[in-house]
């Protein structure tokens, strides 16, 4: 079966050409054209601005994902898969439209897709032009699992009881992770997006062994009885701390630097210790991470180290190329919902679409 999938959810226009075989997969093409340098200048993402861009894009990206995967001349697809949420509304409704177009000219079935189940799934994805390491029939095998996906707009605990099957334990109550890491970069005047900036500060920190300057940031509901998250307290812990030091501190690269890698820290020690929790209370074979944000290497590392250290679970977490928004991840998706087919006119756009 060959899936095309298209993603638009928030600002990278993507599209990918997946197939399964024997059930086993393989990326033929995966196209992303980022916005990321139209939105920086304005420290996030303007939804009405974003359509456009993938106005723009989707045929351009759908003419080079048909390319590398040696089908521009003559498709040779089975299905098409679209998110239809949850995501920004404006955004996931030109990916839908788009979608619906390709169906009638080349009268194929469409399969609406999750956004937070393709990036729980990202993690069967093999590298682009080879076939993953085990089929999906032995991957099965690791479940139940404890999925942490942690996006831009997103941190979820999901129980995974089987693909398909989901329960939510717990989520943000206000910001999300990312939405932290994009915040307190603005605060300290660095870059968009928040996350990639801050982790940067935090490896020139790391380098500083014997720097004297010590910042002590809270660590929201790390401690709490539930699976919740809640980090607009760290945000806010942040500015108060910015506030107090004079001019000259705030704006040095040692403070700087040290307050990025306090932030990162404290995000990072709450999502393993709620995860691990999460993951003993349920007695699950497998702790997995999906999310733009787990493509951070010292989230990847210390949850790795944590786990081998104190558990006994699997572990798994995405290919980098396949944290962020991709079309990979929703054609993968798509194939275990191959049955739930749904006509043009009944597919419809859900921003707060849950699991």
């Amino acid at each position: 079966m060959i899936i095309l999938a298209i993603d638009t959810s928030c600002d990278d226009t993507s599209i990918a050409v997946v197939e399964i075989k024997n059930k086993k997969m393989k990326v033929l093409s995966n196209i992303i054209s980022s916005q990321e340098k139209i939105h920086k200048k304005y420290g996030g993402v303007y939804p009405t601005m974003a359509k456009r861009e993938h106005e723009k894009n989707l045929a351009l990206v759908l003419e080079k994902a048909l390319k590398k995967a040696g089908m521009l001349i003559k498709p040779k697809v089975n299905a098409i898969a679209v998110t239809n949420g949850p995501g920004l509304d404006p955004c996931l409704w030109t990916g839908v439209n788009f979608a619906k177009a390709l169906s009638y000219d080349w009268n194929l079935p469409i399969i609406p897709v999750n956004h937070i189940e393709g990036h729980i799934l990202a993690n069967l994805l093999p590298q682009i032009g080879s076939n993953f390491q085990f089929s999906i029939f032995n991957f099965q095998k690791n479940l139940p699992a404890i999925c942490l996906v942690v996006s831009g707009g997103h941190t979820q605990l999901i129980l995974m009881k089987k693909i398909g099957k989901y329960k939510i334990l717990g989520e943000t109550r206000d910001d999300a992770a990312g939405e932290c890491f994009d915040k307190t970069a603005r605060i300290l005047g660095l870059g968009y997006p928040g996350g990639p900036a801050i982790a940067e500060q935090d490896q020139q920190w790391k380098s500083k062994i014997n720097s004297k300057l010590k910042i002590n940031l809270p660590r929201p509901m790390i401690y709490s009885k539930d699976y919740d998250f809640s980090f607009s307290g760290l945000k806010t812990a942040v500015l108060y701390d910015y506030k107090k030091r004079s001019p000259k501190i705030r704006k040095s690269k040692k403070y700087i630097q040290a307050m990025c890698a306090e932030i990162q820290q404290a995000v990072i020690d709450v999502l393993i210790k709620k995860t691990i929790k999460a993951a003993k209370d349920y007695r699950v074979k497998t702790i997995m991470l999906g999310g733009g944000v787990v493509a951070n290497l010292e989230l990847r590392k210390q949850f790795q180290d944590k786990i081998q250290e104190h558990t006994n679970f699997k572990f798994h977490v995405p290919s980098f190329k396949f944290c962020t928004d991709n079309a990979a991840m929703i054609g993968i998706t798509a194939y275990f919902h191959r049955a739930e087919t749904k006509q043009r006119k009944n597919i419809i756009v859900d921003a707060n679409l849950r699991i």
